[in-house]
């Protein structure tokens, strides 16, 4: 297994850390982010860490693999080839609600492991939970390639992840880096103010 330093490395290498003032997707404000889809950009980089998450849970019965769209399609796709399993997405209707699409189910008492590239507040793997549970899943875990909470959020299911690192985040009120003027970035975009 890697170590916590190395699995950074990696990260920096491949220009998934960034530093700077962003917008993150729960609406608070950070000086680090995470842009994980890098990490598919490499075939490699990307087989490497699933296999490492896959490994946390190979001993766990698993039968199948979810993960919420868009972030985490392809890594519910890699862990689950490394489990040699069945794996599905949610993702978002029109009104903006998660859910299963595109014929995909999951049958009562089925065991399920939900993955997500980088967990912050956890908000959508909390949604995929009620799925999965709302058909009569049975959560195994949920996996992460990176945990921004440092080990300190809770989903009432085991939570084991790659990375884990405790990365400040501020409400937009009560952000100390808007006090100093610097932009504020939605990554992927351009700055927002």
């Amino acid at each position: 297994m890697l170590t916590n330093e190395q699995v950074l490395e990696l990260l920096k290498e491949a220009g998934v850390l960034l530093n700077g003032h962003f917008l993150l997707t729960s609406g608070r404000h950070s000086d680090k982010y995470m842009q994980c889809a890098k990490i598919f950009v490499d075939t490699k980089l990307s087989e490497k860490l699933c296999a490492e998450l896959a490994e946390l849970y190979r001993g766990d019965n698993v039968e199948i693999v979810i993960g919420p769209a868009v972030g985490a399609i392809l890594m519910s796709y890699e862990v689950s080839r490394q489990l040699g399993l069945p794996n599905i997405f949610t993702e978002r209707d029109a009104a903006g609600e998660m859910c299963l699409r595109r014929g995909f189910e999951i049958q009562p008492g089925q065991r399920v492991l939900i993955v997500e590239d980088v967990v912050t507040t956890g908000g959508s793997v909390k949604e995929v939970v009620k799925i999965v549970q709302d058909m009569g899943g049975v959560v195994v875990g949920i996996g992460s390639i990176v945990d921004r909470t440092g080990g300190k959020i809770d989903f009432g299911v085991p939570y084991k992840s790659v990375l884990s690192m405790e990365v400040l985040s501020y409400e937009p009120d009560d952000c100390p880096i808007c006090k100093t003027g610097a932009p504020l970035v939605k990554p992927g975009s351009r700055k927002v103010n």
